[in-house]
């Protein structure tokens, strides 16, 4: 039986209310994720981890803003483990497959580890979203696409969404 991410849907678009930029971040990152993950043929669990994993990996925005002043993905890698770690408790999650996502969570702007078919998956889904939301140039999408990406889809639509790099 597939399980739903529907209830981690809405807690996440809860915790982030009033702040639909970052709702819609996730929804895309999630977006990606997912059809990425199913191209490269992530069993069930695994899919549901990851997709689990990139609805959640920007949760340590907010106390990042709240604590420091900044939502700078270190301390989004810092903090977010601990929020998620709350969320997901509450969200009928197992101890094995909440420390995953928190792993997943705290690593998800540190690129260049060997962490697995899932790691990869999200920090390319993330690349894809945060190139267009921040405006990356051409030499910087092109600079991340030979050092980062691996799957195959996520090579794909990098280059259908940036054509040489734009």
């Amino acid at each position: 039986m597939t399980r739903s991410t529907q209830p981690l849907l809405a807690a996440m678009t809860h915790w982030f209310a009033g702040d639909p930029r970052r709702v819609h971040h996730f929804l895309k990152v999630w977006a990606f994720a997912r059809t990425i993950g199913q191209s490269e043929g992530l069993d069930g669990d695994a899919l549901f981890l990851l997709e689990s994993a990139a609805i959640t990996h920007d949760i340590g925005i907010r106390p990042a803003e709240a604590e420091y002043g900044s939502s700078s993905g270190a301390l989004q890698e810092k903090l977010g483990p601990a929020a998620a770690r709350e969320l997901l408790s509450g969200l009928n999650y197992t101890g094995a497959e909440i420390e995953r996502i928190c792993w997943l969570i705290g690593h998800h702007h540190t690129y260049g580890l060997d962490g697995g078919a899932d790691y990869q998956i999200l920090i390319e889904a993330d690349f894809l979203v945060n190139a267009y939301e921040d405006g990356m140039g051409p030499a910087a999408v092109a600079s991340v696409r030979e050092k980062v990406f691996r799957t195959r889809l996520g090579r794909q639509m990098l280059d259908d969404l940036y054509p040489s790099g734009q």
